[in-house]
């Protein structure tokens, strides 16, 4: 794996820095938190820039492509899956993002040595992918990460199918169900539906671009995940106008706040153009895994 960063700006060169520090600042506070001494065990083995930093294909133009800047994607593998645990995670997730040195979101994936060796075994695209354009920014175990697995081209076009299939019609569902909230003036359910909407419709094309998603309801980091693999769909959330913005991170909270907190509020203009964005990414989400679709088959035909 790469372990140069030269590629970056100075300015960028010192976020990523900043990023590996609050890092380890987090979890070792959280282990000393722990109340019992195995759960002090936890170790980083390695800190991965991924993504576009890492491929130098960044865009960092806030006035430009609606708004878009990208996020810096970085994946942690610890010693043992118990330590890839929320509670290990949280504050260091929310320090990042709050972070104004850094000044972009920053999207946290954890997973132990061995889940990450697995899934590379199991040929998963996402991490094959990382092992392949990732950089190493710290590692305490300099032991190589497991060699991919290859798929056949008629197996990749299989995986992806299935995951399609059972993937992107909840999303329509949820969109159907949100729109009948929002007619019977259930404007809290209608936003945890919409938010399941755009949460199953990123796990679709990521699952069908990747054979992977993260287990995540944070829609800004699904939402990073998927733009970072495929650049249309930026297209779907204007992020030049700042209400915008604040409807994105109202919709963002709604998995658990609009379930069970009295003091989420969300507005009928809100979610009326929240519906309207969410039609648009299910439009550009079928587009990107159609078109994946049918790349995977002609390799299989012609490889036949």
């Amino acid at each position: 794996m790469k372990i140069s960063l030269d590629h970056l700006p100075e300015s960028k060169q010192r976020n990523v820095a900043r990023i590996v520090e609050i890092v380890h600042e987090e979890f070792d506070d959280a282990l000393k938190e722990a109340k019992s001494e195995a759960k002090r065990r936890g170790r980083i083995l390695k800190i991965i820039l991924f993504g576009s930093y890492a491929k130098g294909t960044w865009v960092d133009e806030p006035h430009t492509m609606k708004g878009y800047r990208s996020d810096y994607d970085i994946l942690v593998i610890v010693n043992e899956s118990r330590f890839a645990g929320f509670e290990y995670w949280d504050r260091a997730t929310d320090r990042l993002n709050r972070e104004p040195t850094i000044g972009v979101p920053v999207g946290l994936i954890v997973h132990s040595g061995r889940e990450v060796n697995n899934a590379l075994r199991n040929a998963q695209y996402f991490f094959a992918d990382i092992r392949r354009e990732g950089v190493v920014l710290y590692e305490m175990d300099d032991r190589e990460l497991a060699e991919p697995g290859i798929l056949t081209s008629q197996q990749a076009l299989n995986v992806a199918l299935d995951q399609y299939s059972q993937r992107f019609q909840p999303a329509v569902n949820f969109l159907k169900l949100a729109k009948y909230a929002v007619a019977e003036d259930m404007f809290s359910p209608a936003a945890f539906l919409l938010h399941q909407s755009v949460e199953q419709a990123y796990a679709t094309v990521l699952l069908v671009l990747t054979n992977y998603s993260p287990p995540s309801h944070n829609l800004k980091f699904l939402r990073m995940l998927a733009e970072d693999r495929d650049r249309r769909l930026i297209d779907a959330w204007p992020r030049d106008q700042h209400r915008y913005n604040a409807w994105f991170n109202v919709l963002n909270e709604a998995y658990v706040k609009a379930r069970y907190s009295k003091h989420y509020e969300i507005s009928e203009e809100a979610l009326h153009w929240l519906i309207d964005r969410t039609e648009q990414l299910h439009v550009l989400v079928r587009k990107v895994c159609e078109e994946r679709l049918e790349s995977l088959d002609k390799i299989a035909v012609d490889e036949n």
